[in-house]
């Protein structure tokens, strides 16, 4: 996978818009689409501010290790289907593990963001119950 793939797809994990990833970086559409479509030449400079906004190391945007093809076997939780899918090299599969862990960090966040609301529902309701009583008084 060559790294404009790696950024695109980093980008598409995040569910950010090229306007959002070009807006980050401080650069127009234009410049940041000829990145992703591997028009322009990524110097060191741009690799790490890249590395920097998707919070990963400049080693895991750039393809070192090509390594032998490898093949990951699995179970889809949500209907129960085996799945197989297919790397060329250890930085697929790691890109592959960066995007389930920041799917679990979204799920999280959004587990964290309801417990949230769920609080400040019940506090709502006591005070609501305590205006209630005090009424009734």
């Amino acid at each position: 996978m060559e790294i404009y793939d790696k950024v695109r797809v980093m980008r598409e994990i995040r569910q950010w818009s090229q306007e959002e990833m070009a807006d980050r970086m401080g650069m127009s559409v234009t410049g940041y689409a000829k990145i992703e479509r591997g028009q322009s030449k990524l110097h060191y400079d741009k690799l790490e501010q890249i590395a920097n906004i998707f919070n990963i190391s400049v080693n895991d945007l750039i393809d070192l290790d090509k390594r032998m093809p490898m093949w990951y076997f699995g179970e889809n939780c949500s209907n129960n289907n085996n799945i197989a899918n297919y790397y060329s090299s250890d930085s697929a599969l790691t890109l592959e593990l960066e995007k389930l862990k920041l799917i679990i960090e979204n799920q999280q966040q959004l587990l964290h963001s309801k417990d949230l609301l769920l609080q400040q529902k019940d506090n709502e309701i006591k005070s609501l119950n305590e205006i209630i009583n005090l009424l009734k008084k």
